[in-house]
This record gives C-alpha cells, structure tokens and sequence, in this order.
C-alpha cells in the first residue's frame, strides 16, 4: 500500500486541494484510501465530517510523530493508499512522514514563495537521503493553473524544475469551482449537482486524470482488494 505525502513548506499552495482530489477519485475508482490529516487547519478532517460518510475512505486526525507509524501499521491491511497531507511547514512531523513515504508530492502555485517553500521540502529529501540513505521520489504538481497561465509559462516553470532534476506532473490541477465546493459541501465531485456547481465534467476529468498519473509513478501496481466499505468520522488518540 504505497504512501504519498503531500508537503510544501509555504501554505496556501493547494496542498489539501491536491491531497483531497486525489484521495476521492481513489476511491471513486474502488480504491481503499485512508488519509491521515497532518495539517493543523485539519481541513480534510472538516471536509469528512460535513460529508458525512464517504465511500472507501477514512480520516485519520490527531497525527503526531509518536503516532504516524501507528496508524500505518494498523491500517495497513485495510487501506490500499495512504494519503498524508501535511502543514505548510518545515517540522518533525512533516520529516516524519517525508520519511516514511514511498513518494513526496509537492504542490506548486506560479509564485516565487511557492517556490522557495518547495525548495525546502526538496532540500529536505536531499537531506534524507545524504543522511539517512532515504532516496525518496518525489514530484511537484502545479496547482491553481488558471486559463491566464499560457501553456508557454507552464513549459518555462517545467523546465526550470526539470534543470534541478525535478520530475514535474504532466497534468496541472486547475482553479476551479467544484474544487473550492468539495470543502462548503463536503461529498465528492461525483456527488456535486451539475446544476448547481459550473464545470464539474472538467473538474472530474482534472482529477482522473491527475490519480491515473500519480498511480502510473508507484513502484508497483495497486490491485484493488476487499470489499468497498463506508465508515463514519474517527478521531484517532494521539
């Protein structure tokens, strides 16, 4: 059961945003996806309780360090992904779970402070692996991408990255929306009324998308295992 955390140094990158996205079309798919809520706004753990209960996923909240590896290991039967989302900070928890993650996603909005908070987390896995001997994979994925942002700006900020060596997602994660209502409504894009909430067919396609590329980067296959289940809110002790 891969683990992918989601980190930035800076909030505000779309982080939650990407983690959420990710997590719902998971399990829209058939997936069991339980998502541990390390950010301290708990914005997914807020998303869960308004939704109520959803379909093959959980939420863990209360995340400490002492606790991570618990709730992995313990979960680890039940869940086909684990989804970390993680405080926009550069802490012991974030290295944490940075450590104990089979990839690193790292959100990114066309801003220079988006910028140097993503250069922390990637000097942070430099530091793991100089260190530790943790060689950790990892991706940046553009968030926030509006039609203003031409595909030529796009190309310029991949290849910037990419002459760091930093593997940059093909699909950017629009502005969009159904994505801000996800968290007014809970739900899932799946269960937003079209009639009520513009482009949800381009917002689902966004995100499948975006899941069908995170899944092809896992170093193995994901086979769907067990029943689908649907489980209520759960606070987790520290």
């Amino acid at each position: 059961m891969p683990v992918i955390s989601f980190a930035n140094a800076k909030g505000g990158a779309g982080k939650t945003t990407a983690a959420l996205l990710l997590a719902t079309e998971l399990a829209h798919q058939g997936f069991r996806v339980t998502v541990i809520d390390g950010d301290p706004q708990r914005w997914i753990s807020q998303w869960f309780e308004t939704s109520g209960h959803v379909r093959n996923i959980e939420v863990i909240s209360e995340v400490t360090i002492a606790s991570l590896q618990c709730h992995l290991r313990e979960m680890g039967p039940r869940t086909d992904y684990f989804i970390i989302d993680l405080a926009g900070a550069r802490d012991a928890l974030v290295t944490t779970a940075i450590g104990l993650s089979d990839h690193v996603m790292i959100p990114v909005q066309g801003s220079a402070m988006d910028a140097r908070g993503a250069a922390q987390i990637l000097d942070l896995l430099s530091f793991l692996k100089e260190k530790a001997n943790l060689d950790i994979a990892h991706s940046v994925v553009l968030t926030r991408v509006t039609s203003m942002v031409t595909t030529k700006a796009l190309l310029m900020i991949k290849g910037l990255l990419a002459a760091r060596g930093v593997h940059v997602l093909d699909t950017p994660i629009g502005e969009r929306i159904a994505f801000k209502e996800l968290f007014e409504i809970g739900g899932t894009l799946h269960t937003l009324d079209p009639a009520k909430v513009s482009n949800v067919d381009k917002a689902k396609e966004n995100a499948r998308a975006f899941a069908e590329e995170v899944m092809r980067l896992m170093p193995a296959k994901v086979i769907r295992t067990g029943a689908p289940r649907i489980f209520g809110f759960r606070r987790s002790a520290a």
